[in-house]
């Protein structure tokens, strides 16, 4: 690096770039007839646990076990459907569940896109709450609302539509903090690239994982802001092919670094597959 390059680095003129590696890219497949679709991912802090939801209403739960930072297995310890009151499922027009975040209290959220809102899952058994919702999704298209979901350190919840109504028109933000709804932020849109996740990292920073389908394959791109939608930095900007359609993702911390858990929606189709990749972010 030039020396005048460093040096109006090193007095801020210029953000430092994260590196991204690609670490793990493991194909995840189960003999069980809902299995697929995933559109959400959690990772516990240790990234050993994980809970994983699929846009057709079902919440799997498990473990991920890894040799030198690739994984080596994935274990699905439990699978339950959505259900609403009186533990009866929830019906297909409201079992779109597509963002998911988990509180460092334990308490789970997930985000849907076709009846426009959130829910918390109350129950291992896959009882959830009532649809939490806001004039602000009034008018949203259909399948094309809520696709990502993040929560803060207080608690606070993040979604953003996968659309934003025109190409030129920046990526609202909405937050649900102490019962109210507002707009928090914006960011920008950027290409032809659709949101479809995102989560808040360790360092306190807002990351959303965004994808592009050109009709034969996928691109993915993550980018990460600073909690008022300024300081924007892209992470990964993949070319076609190179994963399965990425829909979900967790960040978290292993010793000094941060990883990007993803996880691929297949659509339930026999061409696609269930991908987990895991991509090691160092700020330089």
């Amino acid at each position: 690096m030039p020396v005048f390059l460093f040096l109006v680095m090193l007095l801020g003129g210029i953000p430092a770039q994260a590196q991204t590696t690609l670490v793990s890219d493991f194909v995840w497949s189960v003999d069980e007839p809902d299995f697929g679709g995933f559109s959400g991912i959690e990772v516990s802090d240790d990234g050993q646990t994980f809970f994983a939801l699929s846009d057709r209403g079902h919440l799997a739960q498990g473990t991920i076990a890894r040799t030198d930072s690739q994984i080596t297995e994935v274990t699905l310890n439990s699978f339950v459907r959505l259900r609403g009151r009186a533990r009866v499922p929830l019906p297909h027009e409201e079992s779109d569940s597509e963002g998911l975040a988990l509180g460092s209290d334990g308490r789970l959220f997930a985000s849907f896109e076709w009846t426009h809102g959130l829910r918390e899952v109350v129950s291992d058994l896959g009882e959830t709450g009532a649809l939490i919702s806001s004039d602000f999704f009034d008018g949203m298209q259909a399948n094309a609302s809520l696709e990502a979901l993040a929560i803060d350190a207080d608690a606070a919840l993040y979604t953003i539509p996968e659309r934003s109504g025109l190409a030129s028109r920046p990526f609202p933000v909405y937050r649900l903090r102490d019962g109210q709804w507002d707009e928090a932020f914006t960011i920008p849109r950027r290409g032809s690239f659709l949101v479809v996740g995102a989560d808040i990292g360790p360092d306190g920073r807002f990351y959303v994982l965004e994808r592009d389908f050109l009709g034969l394959g996928f691109r993915s791109r993550v980018r990460r802001f600073a909690m008022d939608g300024t300081h924007e930095e892209t992470l990964l900007e993949t070319s076609l092919f190179t994963h399965d359609n990425l829909e979900g993702i967790s960040v978290w911390r292993d010793g000094g670094s941060l990883v990007m858990t993803m996880i691929s929606d297949d659509n339930f189709r026999s061409l696609q597959q269930t991908e987990i990749v895991e991509y090691l972010l160092t700020d330089n």
